[in-house]
């Protein structure tokens, strides 16, 4: 139902005021704001909302039914009509009183031209999880009872505060359980205090772009690399620089023949996106002696290190770094579920009273409710199965991927098991077009990102990001297929 106080009813005009109530309805009806089958409000309701006399009220809702333009339901209410009458759509009222020219059109600044054009990820959001999408986990294999039981718990005796202001810097719970996740399974040192909650990757990322650096500094960002990384830099004024990624990660030495003094360096040096490269101990080491001696910091995204299926997961650069030159960022939209919108930073102790200041500026905090299942989910023990289960799934849809790629589309592309991930990269034959691939691949109902789109010069061989996490055999193999259907003459 629509709130009804914007209507205009003038107690100094000639007109009565059941004729200007009906006039203003009837053309709210005819101009759409009022759409067909939209639910009224009682004559009553309107009456006191207006300041008018339940009758007069009923004297336009009357003369409107009588026309056709609202029908009453028994015991339900009043509604616009659904089927307008053919004549009635032509119709034009003329306007009682002079009506303002139009507004200018919209402006923006520079700062929103960028933001309005800058993308975030390189696949369109459906809502669905569709054969290839990236970065989408295992849905159905995600324990929503479970889930369930913890939040009707916590319901049913929720504790103080919950449901009031929470914390900016996270529900304390939460920020514990983090932090003691982190020191064991990343070998991150921290204390609670240095845990932000943050609502997913993408703020925390911005955050410590808007707090660390000023408008026009430089910082490194990985070619290929997330989108919103790049994003986060340019909303904040910053010049991203683009380095290469070899086979240890990103290349120092590009980094600093092209931006020798860079105030930042974006990396995911445990499995880097898109590529798949685990950075070295060796350039690990020498990044951060890179950032000690620049006095320059390194965000370090640590986005799906759980998913590791040989070995255990790599420790983060964080719990190497002995300066300080460190932020660590992590998200529960790849190990738990996206729609969740929760993930943390850890940040040194000198900036800890700083972000949790901006993280209550940006918006508040994050929801309080799902901040305690996650710490309940964390701490009980799940969390810890969950993502061993994960990882044992993860790997078999993999090696479902890679066979039957290799059955289906040998020749046109070529893809490699991996030890950890989500996605594998299809990679096309020299000279085919990834950019048009992948608009024919979407085009067929597949959703295979181009590699291209995540380059901001021109680097890598052409392919597609294959996402299989939220797949199941079968949807697999019907997204083989449909793809196979369209890579024929991809070559320029």
């Amino acid at each position: 139902m629509v709130p009804f106080t914007s209507l205009q009813l003038d107690r100094g005009s000639d007109v009565s005021l059941h004729r200007q109530l009906y006039e203003e309805l009837r053309a709210a009806v005819l101009a759409g704001r009022l759409s067909p089958g939209a639910r009224l409000p009682s004559t009553r309701t309107l009456a006191e909302e207006l300041g008018i006399s339940r009758n007069t009220a009923a004297s336009a809702f009357d003369q409107l039914l009588a026309e056709g333009y609202l029908e009453g339901k028994v015991g339900s209410g009043t509604y616009v009509a659904k089927c307008l009458p053919e004549e009635l759509l032509h119709v034009r009222t003329k306007p009682r009183r002079s009506v303002p020219d139009p507004a200018p059109a919209a402006r923006l600044s520079r700062r929103g031209k960028v933001l309005a054009t800058t993308p975030v990820c390189g696949s369109p959001d459906t809502g669905v999880s569709q054969a290839f999408r990236p970065g989408v986990p295992a849905l159905d294999a995600f324990p929503f009872d479970l889930w369930a039981r913890i939040a009707a718990r916590i319901m049913r005796r929720p504790a103080a505060g919950l449901f009031s202001y929470g914390e900016a810097g996270g529900y304390g719970p939460l920020r514990q359980a983090i932090a003691e996740y982190l020191r064991a399974a990343r070998g991150v040192n921290c204390s609670t205090h240095q845990v932000i909650v943050t609502a997913g990757s993408q703020q925390a990322i911005s955050l410590a772009a808007s707090l660390l650096l000023d408008p026009g500094d430089e910082a490194w960002v990985e070619d290929p690399g997330y989108m919103g990384a790049r994003g986060a830099m340019l909303a904040a004024g910053i010049r991203p620089v683009p380095v290469p990624v070899d086979a240890e990660g990103l290349s120092l030495a590009e980094g600093e023949l092209r931006a020798p003094d860079a105030r930042m360096v974006y990396c995911s040096p445990s499995h880097q996106y898109p590529l798949g490269v685990t950075m070295s101990l060796g350039r690990r080491m020498a990044l951060l002696d890179w950032a000690r001696r620049k006095s320059s910091w390194i965000v370090e995204d640590d986005y799906d290190s759980e998913f590791r299926y040989r070995g255990r997961p790599l420790a983060a650069l964080q719990g190497l770094d002995t300066a300080g030159r460190v932020v660590y960022t992590g998200t529960f939209s790849k190990v738990l579920f996206p729609a969740l919108r929760l993930g943390y930073m850890v940040v040194p102790e000198s900036l800890v009273d700083a972000f949790i200041s901006a993280r209550g500026l940006s918006d508040r905090h994050s929801p309080s409710i799902e901040q305690a299942i996650v710490a309940e989910f964390l701490t009980e023990g799940h969390f810890a199965r969950h993502v061993r289960r994960m990882r044992a799934l993860y790997e078999e849809r993999q090696d479902t991927l890679v066979t039957v790629v290799h059955r289906e589309l040998a020749g046109a592309i070529e893809v490699t098991s991996h030890e950890a991930g989500m996605h594998l990269v299809g990679w096309l034959p020299k000279g085919a077009s990834d950019g048009k691939a992948s608009a024919r691949a979407l085009a067929s109902g597949v959703t295979a990102p181009a590699l291209s789109l995540y380059s901001i010069r021109p680097g890598p061989p052409p392919g597609l990001l294959l996402g299989y996490a939220a797949l199941n055999g079968r949807q697999i193999r019907d997204g083989v297929r449909k793809l196979a259907s369209t890579m024929l003459d991809l070559r320029e």
